[in-house]
C-alpha cells in the first residue's frame, strides 16, 4: 500500500475576498501535495471556506443580502483564485454543506456524551472580527490584539467545553509528540498557553441562528470556531465513513497562520482527545505575510490581490516568489521589488537561460537532436546531493530550502556549460557529452521544480523532447542520473521567463 499524505489549509472566512496572505498558505499546501504525489503517495489536499458566525451575519446584513448569499458569493471568489493559481485541491469544503453539519453534530455529540460539555452563562469581551473572546489582559490599549479594533461585551447562556480538564492531557500529548507542532518557537508558544492554565470555553450561541444547530439543545448553534475546526475531520469521513476516516486521519498535516495558533494547537487537540480520536499528526505554523511591516487587513487598505501580481509575473512567477522568498515559519514582508529581483535572477537568468542555451547549442551543434548524458558526468554527484537536500526540504515543510537546493543544481549546470564552452567546440562526441549532461539536468530539474512552477516545468519537459509531464514521474527513480534517452528532438521556443523591468523609483 502506498503511503498517505493529507494536507489542509485553514478554511477562509467569507466576509473578505482572497488576498496574497490566503494565497501564500494555499500555494504552500499545493506544492506539498504535488511533491507527495511525485513520491507516489496517495494524497488528499483540502481547502475551503468558513461560512458561519456573527461576522458573516453582520457583513451580509450590511450588504443587504442573506448570510447564505454572502457565503455563496465569496466562496466562489476563493474557488476562482485557486483555479487561477493552479491549485490542485482534491476537495473544497464549505461549512454550510450538509455533510459538514452531520460531522459537526456527530463530533460535538461525542464530546457531550463523553461528559466534557456543561451548561453555563458566559459574559466576556468579544472581537467580532476574530470571532473570539479575550480577557482584559489580552487587549492592547483596550483593543483586540490581532485587529486593533474595540471589543464588545457579550453575555448569554452557552454550552461550555471543559477545556480546563485537558491541561495535563495536552502536556502529555506534546511530550509524546515533540514534532507535532512546528517550528519549535510556535510549539513553545502553544505550551506556554497551556501551562498558564486553561479555562472552559463556550461552544454554543443563542444570540444568532447562523450556525450548525446543537443537536441536544434546540435554540443553540455551535460557536463558529468549533464548527470550523471540525472541517478537517468532515472531509475525510468523520460521522459518515468510518473506514475512510481511519485511513486518512492519522496522516493529517494542518498548515495555519500564527494568529490562529491558540485554536489549532490548544483547543483542537483537546477537542480531538475529548471526542476520542487522535489529535492531528502535524500542525505547521507560519508567520504573517506583511505589507510595509503591517498585517494585511481591509481596514488598513493594504491588501494585495493575487490576480494583480499574476498579471505581471505569471502564475509560476507568483508561486515561485512566495515559496522561495517567504520561509515557512517567521513573518515575511512582501516587496514588489524583491519579487522582480527573484523572478529575474532565478527564473529568467537561471532556469530560463539554461533551457535557452541548451536548446540553442543542441540546434547548432547536434542537429537539433538531444544527446544522451555521460554515465560518468561530474554532474551526477551534484544531482544526487541536490535531490537529497530538495527532498529533505519538502519533507520538513520548508519550500524555500527545497527550492534553494534545486536551484543549486541549475547553477551547477550553467557553470558546467561555462567551463566547457560547447558553443566553441566542433560537432562531435565532446559536444554531445556536455549537452547530454545539461539535458539530463533539465529533465531532473523539471521534476524537482514542478511542485513550485508546474507550467514552466511542463514546457521544459516538452522542449527537450520527452513525452508525458513531469507530474507523471515518480521519485526517487525520476531523479536518478542517466534516464534522458538521447535521440529526441529539442525545441528552441520563446523565452521561458521574459525578464521584467522593475518600476522606476518615485
Amino acid at each position: 500500500m502506498p503511503e498517505r499524505f493529507y494536507v489542509t489549509t485553514p478554511i477562509y472566512y467569507v466576509n473578505d475576498v482572497p488576498h496574497i496572505g490566503h494565497a501564500y498558505t494555499t500555494v504552500t499546501a499545493d506544492a506539498l501535495a504535488r511533491w507527495h504525489r511525485l513520491l507516489g503517495e496517495e494524497v488528499t489536499f483540502l481547502t475551503g471556506t468558513d461560512e458561519h458566525g456573527l461576522k458573516v451575519a453582520r457583513s451580509a446584513e450590511a450588504n443587504g443580502i442573506t448570510p447564505q448569499e454572502q457565503a455563496d458569493r465569496t466562496s466562489a471568489r476563493f474557488r476562482e483564485v485557486w483555479e487561477l493559481l493552479d491549485i490542485t485541491n482534491d476537495d473544497f469544503i464549505r461549512t454550510t454543506e450538509d455533510r459538514h453539519t452531520v460531522s459537526v453534530q456527530a463530533f460535538m455529540q461525542a464530546i457531550f456524551d463523553n461528559g466534557w460539555i456543561r451548561k453555563g452563562t458566559y459574559a466576556g469581551l468579544y472581537c467580532v472580527a476574530c470571532e473570539a473572546y479575550y480577557t482584559e489582559a489580552d487587549l492592547v490599549d483596550g483593543n483586540c490584539p490581532i485587529h486593533g479594533r474595540p471589543v464588545e461585551w457579550l453575555e448569554e447562556d452557552n454550552w461550555f467545553f471543559e477545556l480546563s480538564k485537558f491541561t495535563q492531557p495536552l502536556l502529555d500529548w506534546y511530550e509524546a509528540n515533540p514534532d507535532a507542532v512546528q517550528p519549535e518557537g510556535k510549539r513553545n508558544e502553544a505550551l506556554g498557553l497551556i501551562r498558564q492554565g486553561l479555562e472552559d470555553v463556550s461552544v454554543s450561541r443563542t444570540s444568532i441562528d447562523w450556525g450548525v444547530p446543537v443537536p441536544w439543545d434546540e435554540g443553540h448553534v455551535f460557536y463558529v470556531w468549533y464548527d470550523a475546526l471540525i472541517n478537517y475531520a468532515t472531509a475525510v469521513g468523520y460521522g459518515s465513513d468510518s473506514e475512510r476516516f481511519a485511513q486518512w486521519w492519522p496522516e493529517v498535516h494542518h498548515l495555519l497562520g500564527k494568529d490562529i495558533l491558540r485554536f489549532h494547537c490548544v483547543y483542537w487537540p483537546a477537542m480531538c482527545l475529548a471526542a476520542g480520536i487522535e489529535p492531528p499528526k502535524k500542525l505547521a505554523v507560519h508567520g504573517f505575510l506583511l505589507v510595509g511591516g503591517e498585517k494585511m487587513s481591509k481596514t488598513r487598505l493594504n491588501q494585495i490581490f493575487p490576480a494583480d501580481l499574476v498579471a505581471d509575473f505569471g502564475v509560476d512567477g507568483f508561486r515561485y516568489h512566495f515559496l522561495r522568498d517567504t520561509p515557512f515559519g517567521p513573518d515575511g514582508d512582501f516587496s514588489y521589488e524583491q519579487m522582480v529581483t527573484r523572478y529575474n535572477t532565478d527564473l529568467a537568468n537561471n532556469l530560463g537561460n539554461l533551457l535557452a542555451r541548451v536548446a540553442t547549442v543542441v540546434t547548432k551543434k547536434c542537429g537539433g537532436i538531444g544527446p544522451a548524458p555521460s554515465p560518468t558526468s561530474p554532474l551526477a554527484d551534484v544531482v544526487a546531493e541536490a535531490y537529497e537536500a530538495t527532498a529533505a526540504g519538502w519533507q520538513a515543510i520548508a519550500p524555500s530550502v527545497a527550492l534553494e537546493a534545486t536551484w543549486r543544481l541549475i547553477g551547477a549546470a550553467n557553470a558546467h556549460l561555462e567551463a566547457n564552452e560547447p558553443w566553441k567546440m566542433e560537432p562531435g562526441p565532446q559536444v554531445d557529452a556536455v549537452m547530454g549532461d545539461a539535458l539530463e539536468v533539465l529533465r531532473i530539474v523539471a521534476v524537482l521544480a514542478s511542485p513550485a512552477v508546474p507550467r514552466a516545468c511542463e514546457q521544459v519537459w516538452q522542449r527537450i523532447g520527452l513525452e508525458g509531464t513531469p507530474c507523471d514521474q515518480r521519485l526517487p527513480e525520476a531523479a536518478a542520473w542517466g534516464a534522458y534517452p538521447g535521440g529526441l528532438a529539442v525545441e528552441k521556443g520563446a523565452g521561458l521567463f521574459p525578464r521584467i523591468q522593475a518600476p522606476a523609483a518615485g
